[in-house]
């Protein structure tokens, strides 16, 4: 999906459309996807920033049909702030993911937690929303943010991933908030799910899920492998780590990537086999 289709409603399935908001950068791809699922009546998956042009573009893609729910996968800002207007002009009460402010002084991932976020009616795991002809059951997958929620579309069998599993890149795990242990959890448990297909907020359909999550499982046990081989080597704080481990890396991701690593060492000295000081870390064995 590229930036043409920007503002435009593109059908995916009979009861799923998408929009892409024009936001790209290199934290969100060609920009946030928000999704409209059913027909007669809609729910509105991630309304993304607010951008008058992209309200304009969803309100034009719902074509006057109601709204039954605006859903909200999780609070970063490229995914829930449309909320507002959008159930202002639509009437529609805000569900999905608990509100979520992180104070982080560290190098910024994405553009931050959404701190005016609020839901009408916060979903627990297992349960749902529907309309006529579709059923959204929420599915917690803490890690990216620990309040990150997917949505399985029942009667299709798809699942809308959010930025827990997105085809184009894996996805930020950034700390103090994002939780490695939590992600590989996540992924494990949707390992153990038989969805036919991924819709993500960011990049193209996931047409075969289990061998994409599979893969990247395996990537982020590969980083763990090199993050604790460099350890052995001698201690090292971070941003080395990051040039070792990235080479050929864009430099604007550096950031990115460093509390990708911070993720892995957290995980790792919860299990006893590193262990730091003053940002330097250092093997356990």
């Amino acid at each position: 999906m590229d930036a043409q289709h920007t503002g435009t409603s593109q059908a995916l399935e009979p009861r799923v459309a998408r929009v892409l908001a024009p936001n790209p950068s290199p934290f969100t791809y060609t920009g946030t996807q928000t999704y409209l699922v059913g027909t007669t009546d809609l729910a509105v998956i991630d309304p993304g920033p607010d951008l008058p042009e992209h309200l304009d573009a969803i309100v034009a893609a719902i074509a006057g049909r109601p709204v039954t729910a605006i859903v909200i996968t999780h609070t970063h800002r490229d995914h829930s702030p449309a909320s507002r207007p959008l159930a202002a002009l639509t009437g529609a009460p805000i569900v999905g993911c608990a509100p979520l402010v992180v104070a982080d002084t560290g190098p910024r991932l994405e553009a931050g937690f959404d701190p005016d976020y609020a839901p009408d009616r916060i979903l627990a795991d297992g349960e749902a929303v529907a309309g006529q002809g579709w059923t959204l059951r929420a599915v917690h997958t803490p890690g990216h943010t620990s309040n990150h929620l997917c949505f399985a579309l029942e009667e299709t069998g798809a699942l809308f991933t959010g930025d827990h599993v997105m085809g184009w890149s894996t996805s930020v795990v950034a700390p103090p908030d994002g939780d490695m242990a939590a992600y590989m959890a996540s992924l494990d448990r949707l390992m153990h799910r038989e969805d036919r297909i991924y819709y993500p907020a960011h990049g193209d359909p996931i047409e075969n899920p289990r061998r994409l999550v599979r893969g990247m499982m395996g990537h982020r046990k590969q980083r763990e492998g090199q993050i604790l081989r460099l350890l052995r080597e001698g201690s090292r704080p971070v941003p080395d780590m990051v040039e070792r481990m990235y080479a050929g890396l864009d430099p604007r991701l550096f950031p990115a990537a460093g509390r990708s690593v911070l993720a892995h060492l957290i995980d790792l000295r919860a299990r006893g086999l590193v262990t730091e000081d003053s940002e330097t870390w250092s093997y356990a064995g």
